[in-house]
């Protein structure tokens, strides 16, 4: 059973600096820029949602379109410095009496709401919980158990928490999701063009 303190923590400060000068979480996803898709979808999950952005000054098209949404934003002031710094301060965000936190990348637009719940209903207190692709590869997104929020809160530069994994390999659970979803993102235009032309018209 999903607890009720198992917020989404969804990483939105970084600064798409493969995609040639365009801001790939603006880009449209089924009519909407995929920053709001990948919003809606966490908050489908009936689970409170946090966002990390990057200070108003750098992406204000972000603020923008989260301002009249019912999440928590969390400013990062040092985004540049690493995906770390981002995970750090949705951690110290984080609601009192969180149980766990599941993270959610911003650029990966084929994690459904079904497949973040069937993450979360494996949730157990101890497991760190990841993503798999059918074919067993891990991806996101991730949950981490309260016992994990310290360290996540100390973690530094642009490797997120994969040393906080790798020291933690015996508590790994994978929990297998549709096709490639786990681990599909867009960071490029070309990665934009391919996924969009596999999409169904």
């Amino acid at each position: 059973m999903t607890p009720v303190a198992l917020p989404v923590l969804i990483l939105a400060a970084g600064a798409s600096s493969r995609m040639g000068g365009r801001d790939k979480l603006m880009e449209e996803v089924d009519g909407v820029p995929l920053l709001r898709d990948r919003i809606e979808a966490a908050l489908a999950t009936g689970q409170p949602v946090l966002v990390t952005l990057p200070p108003r000054e750098a992406a204000p098209a972000r603020w923008d379109l989260i301002d009249a949404l019912p999440i928590a934003a969390v400013e990062v002031p040092d985004a540049d410095q690493g995906m770390a710094r981002s995970l750090a301060a949705g951690i110290t965000a984080l609601p009192e009496g969180a149980m766990a936190v599941m993270v959610v990348l911003a650029d990966m637009p084929d994690v459904t709401t079904d497949d973040m719940r069937r993450v979360l209903a494996e949730f157990d207190g101890d497991m760190i919980l990841r993503g798999a692709t059918a074919d067993g590869k891990l991806g996101h997104p991730v949950v981490f158990p309260a016992r994990d929020f310290a360290a996540l809160r100390s973690l530094e530069g642009d490797e997120g928490a994969r040393t906080l994994i790798e020291d933690n390999q015996d508590r790994i659970r994978p929990i297998s999701l549709p096709y490639a979803h786990a681990r599909t993102d867009l960071d490029t235009p070309e990665d934009w063009k391919n996924w969009r032309a596999g999409q169904p018209s």
